[in-house]
């Protein structure tokens, strides 16, 4: 599959089976993130990988209780090591570089996991308290939950805004 087919193939997901995922593919998705740029080669990123149910429902409360994360085996959140960041870009670093560099990560995720039959759903909305205090985060900063699992059934195709909406050519 092409690459533009491979991202044009990614959806979120809202539901998903009980199939467990492999060890081995979750290994590939982190593979996967950890390719990702970052300024200066910093890699900010962490990846808390979880299965526990507890934990899981814990993140669904603190994700506004969007309960259909309770049916995904898997869960990563990802976070921006601040500190990481800040120690060679400062204040940029700490807001802006850190958490462009982990969102490049996390998409890198998304994709291998459309690329090996899984569904994801990228989580921004949550709280961020709530979420740092179930994972006892320090200096790391939650930028994603991302349920993964197998798709139950696929979304529709979401419209996209066409090229010229989105871009402005210069000096061609």
């Amino acid at each position: 599959m092409s690459f533009l087919d491979l991202a044009w193939k990614r959806r979120s997901v809202r539901s998903f089976k009980e199939d467990d995922i492999p060890m081995e593919i979750i290994n590939e998705l982190l593979e996967a993130a950890r390719s990702a740029p970052s300024a200066g080669n910093y890699q900010p990123w962490h990846f808390y990988i979880i299965k526990d149910k507890a934990l899981k429902e814990g993140l669904c409360t603190a994700a506004y209780q969007q309960n259909f994360m309770l049916s995904a085996p898997v869960h990563i959140v990802v976070c921006a090591d601040l500190v990481k960041s800040a120690v060679r870009y400062g204040v940029r670093g700490t807001n802006l570089y850190a958490i462009q560099d982990t969102a490049a990560a996390i998409q890198n995720l998304l994709l291998c996991a459309t690329e090996k039959g899984l569904g994801t759903c990228w989580c921004g909305a949550f709280d961020e308290q709530k979420v740092s205090k179930l994972l006892n985060l320090k200096s790391e900063r939650p930028v994603a939950i991302i349920p993964i699992g197998y798709p139950r059934n696929l979304s529709a195709k979401m419209p996209r805004r066409s090229i010229e909406e989105i871009s402005t050519f210069i000096g061609f």
